[in-house]
């Protein structure tokens, strides 16, 4: 129950659709904790509010007229930052967006396609209030975030380990995780020899995009991953939206990768457990599960599985996190290897394999 003194989290929507405007106000205020101050009906008003709102949040549109979703965020993060997430049509284009706002100061985003079904609108609506509520709380910390000191890998340690040498590391992450995940893999070393597999929670129409921006930004070689190709020495495969991915073992030395919509009812599509522990499964004893930013708990059996068959665990800490919930749970299990900040992760990956 909410007392009177209770410091609500204060919401400036930003949207020239009178509609969406409703629409999201509507799924927002089913939460007692959180409240709308303000409705933008434009980039140029958006910020106008927000420098005199002062809201803990903004949700903002991208394509919108005087003043564009894009431009509007950059001049708040320069003149009063502020978590932003992003309302993203679920299109490629609309993907290049939302990975540039991302790059802008943005903290996350939500698809845009809000009313297709009352089933989806509901878990929109879950998604949206818990992103909320969880860039609120990491305020602070996440424009300390925006701000970290990039290092390079570490070199090589010794970490004591008696497992063979490791031959697939598997990445999972969720809300923060297209950040994380550039941070990451943007540092890793032209030669290594490892092949990954990253699933994201992610849209089918975004992973493609997001790929194709990896690719030009890293070291390695990053592609969305295909049904029935070969898994490829020192190379970064992302699994697609909307489906299933898992590597399957043809022979001793030959792997391929697996897409399918199986199972068919699963609440993430790609789920980081599916993905996980097929990599547990084909390489025992020589897989590195890294676990990064994301809200609940999917990874955590993949997680376990690897450890369990002998394998390396690494998770990012609690002070980088967007939202400490997935790498939360593999903390708690007590099945860690690895506990490092964000800026770090890419060193610890280099030192366990």
């Amino acid at each position: 129950m909410l007392t009177g003194t209770l410091h609500k989290i204060r919401v400036l929507i930003v949207d020239d659709s009178a509609f969406m405007r409703k629409v999201i106000r509507n799924m927002i205020e089913t939460d007692p904790e959180i409240e709308v101050v303000g409705s933008a009906r434009d980039g140029a008003e958006g910020v106008d509010m927000a420098l005199s709102l002062c809201p803990d949040v903004i949700t903002m549109d991208i394509e919108m007229p005087r003043m564009h979703g894009l431009e509007a965020t950059s001049h708040i993060m320069e003149r009063q930052p502020t978590p932003i997430i992003m309302v993203s049509s679920l299109t490629k284009e609309g993907a290049h967006a939302t990975f540039e706002a991302l790059d802008k100061g943005a903290a996350d985003y939500i698809s845009k396609n809000l009313v297709s079904s009352s089933i989806d609108m509901f878990k929109i609506q879950d998604e949206l209030i818990g992103k909320i509520k969880a860039v609120a709380r990491k305020r602070d910390k996440l424009f300390g975030l925006l701000g970290v000191k990039r290092t390079e890998p570490a070199q090589p340690v010794k970490r004591g380990f008696a497992t063979q040498k490791v031959a697939f590391v598997a990445i999972g992450a969720s809300t923060g995780g297209p950040r994380a995940l550039q941070e990451v893999l943007t540092h890793l070393p032209p030669d290594l020899s490892t092949p990954f597999l990253v699933a994201v929670h992610m849209p089918k129409a975004f992973t493609g995009a997001f790929a194709d921006r990896l690719n030009g930004l890293c070291k390695l070689p990053v592609k969305e991953a295909q049904d029935g190709e070969p898994v490829r020495s020192g190379q970064i495969l992302l699994s697609p939206g909307g489906f299933q991915t898992r590597i399957r073992k043809r022979s001793l030395t030959d792997f391929y990768v697996e897409i399918n919509d199986n199972p068919s009812n699963s609440l993430y599509k790609p789920s980081v457990d599916v993905c996980m522990t097929s990599v547990a499964e084909c390489y025992p004893g020589r897989s590195l599960g890294v676990m990064l930013t994301g809200m609940g708990y999917d990874g955590l059996e993949g997680m376990r599985l690897i450890k369990v068959k002998g394998g390396k665990t690494l998770v990012q800490n609690e002070e980088t996190c967007t939202v400490y919930g997935m790498p939360k749970a593999v903390i708690e299990a007590g099945i860690a290897d690895k506990v490092a900040p964000l800026d770090h992760i890419a060193g610890e990956i280099v030192n366990m394999i």
